[in-house]
């Protein structure tokens, strides 16, 4: 504290005296030398002593006089901004500063509080801030309606954990794995957008940056249905205008067409409802043992790692296309779908801090 430069100077010049104090100079000689009274370095070395060296650097805390606003108005300002304004006849959905003040004025004489009858909205905002509230704010949660989660996440990490173990036991072997697993989702709502003027390519010394008009047309929007194989990184996926069960039993043909007729297909998905269809369950029926559902839990969709995939190609390929038609859209992601299988990448779970080590003993 006494090298401080950022404390206040205060603060520093008590913290030397303490110092100087311990070091073994007298009260007269630290007066001299910080040039400040005898009575001043007696003080703050006999409250040290008393209190200890931090309390010593503190002024004591004193009020003058007792508060306007009392501990009760404080209160009953607190309790309005827990509320919210539409249950006391307000069409806002929020409080804002301006309104929760209004509304103090208005209503403090009969509350029994008079002291808040003329508050201004930096006296609500001085209350609000000891809390501190900020009831404008709305933060997002997400509450758990899957009482299974725990249970669905550990069955979906074990998968995972048994990929990798599958995958180090064939590294350098013939032969691929008789339970293949794949990961399997839907990027739906992409849309297909054309430019109305052409793009300015850069020009040195002039624009940097490739000139785009602001102005864009609407094409239609389409859905990327993807299947990540944990093993080889191979993406079977196909571009369709919806996302219905037809369209997932397509994807479901092209899994069955593109591995081997004796191995299992594990796939993990979520419960989107073209999963989990009539029509869905009357395909799976006629593939006995072929396909093997693994479901992540309601809202766990960070879980399924196709995700990951995803997001390459949000960076990629996708990152601000711009097409003249729909089925250049379609052309252009599957070209960029080819471009991955050119050069795949095994995507891992490297995380399994939800497994106990006797769920991990059950692999």
């Amino acid at each position: 504290m006494s090298q401080s430069r950022t404390a206040p100077f205060r603060e520093v010049q008590r913290a030397r005296i303490l110092c100087r104090y311990h070091a073994g100079e007298t009260v007269t000689g630290i007066s001299r030398a910080r040039e400040i009274t005898r009575k001043s370095v007696r003080k703050w070395i006999d409250k040290a002593l008393a209190m200890g060296a931090e309390a010593a650097f503190k002024e004591a805390y004193h009020r003058p006089r007792a508060p306007v606003i009392t501990e009760q108005a404080r209160a009953w300002v607190i309790h309005l901004a827990c509320s919210t304004p539409k249950e006391l006849g307000y069409a806002a959905e929020l409080w804002t500063r301006s309104l929760l003040a209004r509304h103090v004025r208005r209503e403090a004489m009969q509350a029994g509080h008079p002291s808040l009858s003329r508050a201004a909205k930096a006296t609500v905002q001085r209350i609000l801030a000891e809390q501190p509230l900020h009831p404008e704010r709305v933060r997002y949660y997400l509450e758990r309606r899957d009482p299974a989660f725990e249970v669905r996440m550990k069955d979906v990490l074990l998968v995972y954990q048994e990929v990798a173990l599958q995958n180090e036991a064939q590294r350098g072997t013939e032969g691929g794995p008789t339970t293949i697993t794949v990961s399997v989702d839907e990027k739906p709502g992409l849309q297909a957008i054309a430019n109305t003027a052409a793009d300015l390519p850069p020009v040195p010394g002039k624009h940097p940056d490739v000139g785009r008009d602001h102005e864009y047309k609407r094409l239609g929007t389409c859905s990327i249905l993807t299947a990540l194989d944990l093993h080889e990184g191979h993406v079977t996926a196909r571009v369709e205008r919806r996302h219905r069960s037809r369209e997932f039993i397509a994807l479901l043909k092209d899994l069955d067409r593109y591995y081997p007729t004796g191995c299992t297909i594990r796939i993990i998905l979520d419960n989107h409802s073209a999963h989990i269809s009539k029509e869905t369950r009357t395909f799976l029926a006629s593939r006995p043992n072929r396909f093997q559902y693994v479901l992540t839990p309601k809202h766990g969709s960070w879980l399924n790692i196709v995700e990951t995939l995803f997001g390459k190609m949000a960076r990629t390929f996708l990152r601000h296309i711009r097409v003249q038609s729909w089925e250049e859209l379609r052309q252009r992601i599957l070209l960029g779908i080819e471009e991955i299988n050119a050069a795949p990448v095994v995507h891992r779970w490297k995380k399994f801090a939800a497994l106990t080590p006797v769920d991990q003993s059950t692999i």
